[in-house]
């Protein structure tokens, strides 16, 4: 068949049907608008305004599609004779066939205005209705086939297949565009199909191309597993979200790092890039930093797998507070002995900030102290204490009116500041902390002395995270514990075993000179671990 038989073929058939509503000014400056339509029989409509001019519009194409027929499968484009931005294309310098670009079934499509102004039904194929990306299908025509199955030299000229078109029955095969796929018109079905006609393509599935953005990273669209691709995305939007948090969560911090390093550990892996490894390994110490600042800030540290401990002195700047107020006792204590620097404890933390605060009896008696009295007194005389009354007015106060004291050396100087540097809402917490330590139950019922409660705030203050004894588990020298508890290196072996039957330390060892062991369980909520 050559080019010449199909367009004379082309011409004989049906031309498609076209008509136009448009809606215009009616007079000018007014509001008044006219409707108007290309169909000759169609009277024209003045309407008050343009909404009202639109609807009217819309319902009068409606109304001529609904009146005509649906689309024909013998027409031809209508648009062609016009020239639309399909067949204009189409249109070059080798002379190309008008119609080699249509495709599809004919369709009826109407084409609007994006303003507004006109509104056009026309009877096209479905490829130069989808030319138009304003167009919206409103009926198509069923597919057609040819009717024999020859080769190509012995099929009948176009021109009679569409004379004959109006002599089949309904339902009868007509001509068709040759890029209309058959597999969508079931009278073809079973239908060969002709020589030289190519087969219909499949389309493919369109793949997904979904990018992202990590740590300054393109992840890339086609990276696989696409189960990594989707996590590097995912982290990078949750990463950009946490930023925008009015409050942080480094909980939340600490797991989006640790996302992070396992999912570019694995980038690493599938592409090869050394600085993906780095990467990671920044991340993980991320995670590390994040998961410590959130134990520091809520008091809590791992204990075992899915444990945590919730600590009296939640934070880092408490536990160091704890460390500074001991050490401060350690080198001002008025007399020696274990006792003296026991009660010296208790004292300093109830007036240190002003050197002045309450103390009431039961406070005293419930000290592990021989001579309670004799004690006072002798603070008192050394210059160090300083009551409105008698030691024994002090052990017979009650909570409803507690006794003053002042301690002259912890009072603040003329520049206001004073040896502590905490504020006053940390204050009762470390002397709550204290007494919880040195009035514990078991300590209590072991009947254990001073210099045994000084042994177990010096071990409380000197643990790692998961109660370990020293900051790494190392253990602590000897010397520095007989020093605070003001005993003979001789003397901490028993106060050692003494914390061990108490259940407050366990896997406890004296070796080169040094303690070493963990915190019994229990008691971990009264440890300060060191930095």
């Amino acid at each position: 068949m050559t080019v010449e038989g199909t367009v004379s073929g082309l011409e004989e058939r049906v031309a498609g049907r076209a008509w136009t509503v448009r809606l215009d000014a009616a007079d000018r400056g007014g509001a008044t608008v006219r409707v108007s339509c290309s169909r000759p029989a169609c009277t024209p409509q003045v309407l008050p305004t343009a909404a009202a001019g639109r609807t009217a519009a819309v319902a009068h194409l409606a109304t001529h599609l609904r009146a005509a027929s649906g689309p024909r499968p013998e027409a031809y484009c209508a648009c062609r004779a016009e020239e639309c931005h399909t067949h204009v294309r189409d249109t070059g310098p080798r002379e190309r066939a008008v119609p080699s670009r249509c495709g599809g079934p004919v369709v009826m499509a109407v084409i609007n205005d994006r303003q507004g102004r006109w509104w056009r039904a026309l009877e096209c194929c479905a490829r130069c209705a989808a030319a138009h990306s304003c167009a919206k299908i409103v009926a198509t025509a069923p597919a057609a086939a040819p009717a024999t199955a020859g080769p190509v030299a012995t099929r009948p000229h176009p021109a009679a297949g569409a004379r004959a078109g109006a002599d089949r029955p309904a339902g009868a095969i007509g001509p068709h565009f040759s890029h209309a796929p058959s597999s969508t018109a079931p009278a073809t079905q079973g239908v060969p199909v002709p020589q030289g006609v190519p087969a219909p393509r499949t389309p493919r599935p369109r793949r997904s191309r979904r990018y992202g953005k990590i740590a300054q990273r393109i992840v890339p669209h086609d990276l696989h597993p696409v189960a990594l691709r989707d996590e590097l995305i995912e982290l990078g939007d949750l990463f950009r979200a946490y930023q925008q948090r009015p409050e942080p969560d480094l909980a939340e911090l600490a797991d989006l790092h640790s996302r992070k390093a396992k999912a570019f550990r694995i980038w690493a892996e599938v592409s090869g890039v050394t600085e993906l490894v780095l990467e990671a390994r920044r991340a993980e110490q991320a995670a590390d930093a994040a998961l410590l600042q959130h134990q520091q800030r809520t008091g809590q540290s791992p204990v075992g797998e899915g444990e945590v401990t919730n600590r009296l002195l939640p934070g880092l700047t408490q536990w160091e507070h704890a460390r500074t107020v001991l050490a401060h006792v350690a080198e001002h204590t008025p007399l020696p002995g274990p006792e003296a620097r026991l009660m010296a404890v208790m004292l300093t933390l109830r007036s240190a900030l002003t050197g002045t605060g309450n103390l009431v009896g039961q406070d005293v008696r419930g000290l592990p102290l021989t001579d309670p009295e004799e004690l006072i007194g002798r603070l008192v005389d050394s210059g160090w204490l300083s009551i409105p009354g008698t030691a024994d007015d002090l052990l017979e106060s009650r909570p409803e009116s507690p006794t003053p004291i002042t301690i002259p050396s912890l009072m603040p100087g003329e520049d206001g500041q004073g040896p502590f540097d905490f504020g006053r809402k940390t204050r009762p917490k470390l002397s709550g902390w204290a007494q919880r330590v040195v009035g514990d139950k078991k300590l209590r019922k072991k009947k254990t002395g001073a210099a045994t409660r000084l042994l177990a705030l010096a071990l409380a203050v000197r643990t790692s995270t998961d109660g370990r004894l020293g900051a790494d588990g190392e253990g602590i020298d000897v010397a520095a514990l007989t020093s605070w508890c003001a005993v003979e290196p001789d003397e901490l072996e028993p106060l050692v075993e003494q914390l061990t039957a108490a259940d407050w330390l366990a896997e406890a060892a004296v070796t080169d000179g040094r303690l070493t062991g963990r915190l019994a369980e229990r008691v971990l909520q009264v440890s300060c671990p060191l930095p």
